[in-house]
């Protein structure tokens, strides 16, 4: 199969990755998740390139054994980008998908889902995004709304995105002055003051017996070597659903919750653009620092 300036071999397309379910979800083949890659490649590519990746690998499929992929196997073909990143006690060559090719081959891979660093490989220690992971019990997106408008105080930009899976994830793109550190300290200090306003509806506790029924704020993404799914990525459950950029609006649709879109609607939806402009428009978290504490007094 041709794929950008490479031929990608497929093996296997009629292997059946993910089964049909009981619950209607659809049947979906190696093949299927091929094309879904080259179709959706123009609108996930910029969110992917020039970032480590882990893989999540599902060779049998989602009801067989999967295992997370952070080093590049030699056979890799010598086309496809890497990074060598330190790690304690040693280094990490991590996969780069810079090109739809690259795409396709991890599709063959059966790398169902990919999960992206938070920095680029020219400086890996410094993060270009700020993720809020927020999981609520059921499909009640009120929390992200409560994020959004505190980060619109802030002057941040952000934008949601439904994960394929469980809850919402909130992205901020920065300009990449930051370290991890700053950058994770300072989302802890956003994610303090939104729960010390709804105390009742969220928490920051790590422990989940401290929690009781609240919403946990995680912002435990944002650290060296810590990864998010990638927008756009297929997650590993039945009827393979897609973590998929959403604008704010949509929070306000009825119908919305975290599998909406599977990889038979994504690239229609990805087609929307919902986060035009957005990831273009990094900042730096000094002004957004001293908004903060002027709102925390």
């Amino acid at each position: 199969m041709r794929a950008g300036r490479h031929t990608v071999e497929v093996h296997r397309p009629d292997k059946v990755l993910f089964p049909a379910g009981d619950g209607g979800t659809e049947e979906y083949t190696k093949g299927d998740l091929v094309d879904y890659h080259r179709a959706v490649a123009p609108f996930m590519l910029p969110h992917l390139r020039g970032r480590p990746l882990m893989l999540e690998r599902h060779p049998d499929g989602i009801d067989g054994p999967r295992f997370m992929q952070k080093n590049t196997p030699e056979h890799y073909p010598e086309w496809i980008a890497r990074v060598e990143v330190g790690k304690e006690g040693g280094t990490v060559c991590h996969t780069v998908c810079d090109g739809s090719a690259t795409l396709v081959y991890l599709a063959d891979q059966a790398a169902l889902t990919l999960h992206r660093w938070l920095s680029r490989t020219g400086q890996v220690d410094r993060p270009d995004r700020m993720v809020f992971d927020l999981d609520p019990a059921g499909d009640d997106f009120e929390a992200a709304r409560l994020l959004g408008e505190l980060l619109d105080e802030l002057k941040l930009p952000s934008a949601p995105m439904t994960t394929g899976s469980r809850g919402l994830h909130v992205v901020v793109p920065l300009d990449g002055r930051q370290d991890f550190d700053d950058v994770r300290d300072f989302a802890r200090a956003v994610a303090e003051a939104l729960a010390a306003d709804h105390p009742d509806r969220l928490t920051t506790a790590a422990r989940k017996k401290d929690r009781g029924d609240r919403l946990y704020l995680d912002i435990q993404r944002n650290a060296y070597a810590q990864t998010a799914v990638a927008p756009f990525t297929v997650r590993a459950r039945p009827g393979a659903p897609v973590a998929m950029p959403i604008s704010w609006d949509q929070l306000d649709d009825p119908g919305l919750h975290a599998r909406r879109w599977t990889v038979a609607d994504a690239v229609e939806q990805a087609r929307t653009r919902p986060w035009a402009g957005t990831m273009n428009r990094p900042r730096a978290l000094g002004p957004a620092r001293r908004r903060l504490n002027a709102l925390r007094g």
